[in-house]
């Protein structure tokens, strides 16, 4: 499936982070790649080996355009044709929202990877609180601009339901990161209130 959009210098940061938890020389399959831009910083700056899977034809074709290797594949329809641990990182990035079982498809990144790189939106934000309280509508923000007939999200999570679910799964964070304003945040006050978006990086306990 297509990655979310988000405004270029938004997605040229959180790339940046994602290839800073990741380092150099890392076996990485990134998980609905979209059009491959992280694949090819991943390879061209930090010389990791790249897999990519991606949904979306248009995306697929333009990420082989690129030199990426890319399978056409749904996320919902599983990684049994992926060998277990065959890589460092399985990437996900503002994706789990999209697919109809996230739970399934986290359980599945660390079953083919050592650990997973997840970037999801957060609807604990206090605009899209807001919204609800004072206009009684599904909110539209400038992380989440969709209207609620158009939007390709079908799980709406903020950072507490997401620390929830993997203690659930007894899978340990290593890494939280928010996102405020475009920027990292680590350890910053309420940040469930003020992240647009969080990062985590995941492994099983």
């Amino acid at each position: 499936m297509p990655r979310f959009s988000l405004p270029d210098t938004t997605a040229a940061l959180t790339d940046r982070l994602i290839i800073d938890q990741i380092g150099r020389g890392r076996r990485v399959l990134d998980l609905g790649c979209g059009d491959g831009r992280l694949l090819c910083r991943l390879r061209d700056e930090a010389e990791c080996s790249v897999q990519g899977i991606e949904l979306d034809h248009a995306g697929v074709i333009e990420a082989i355009s690129k030199g990426m290797p890319v399978i056409q594949a749904d996320l919902d329809e599983g990684l049994d044709e992926v060998p277990e641990d065959s890589f460092d990182f399985a990437v996900l990035s503002q994706t789990l929202q999209q697919v109809r079982h996230p739970k399934a498809l986290l359980q599945r990144m660390l079953r083919v990877a050592k650990r997973a790189v997840v970037l999801v939106p957060n609807y604990g934000h206090w605009r899209i609180r807001l919204q609800i309280l004072w206009q009684g509508r599904a909110p539209i923000t400038g992380s989440l601009p969709y209207d609620w007939y158009n939007t390709p999200n079908l799980h709406f999570l903020s950072m507490l339901d997401f620390r929830d679910l993997c203690r659930q799964m007894q899978v340990r964070i290593v890494q939280e990161t928010p996102i405020i304003h475009g920027q990292s945040a680590a350890g910053a006050w309420a940040a469930n209130l003020r992240a647009d978006s969080a990062l985590y990086v995941l492994e099983h306990e």
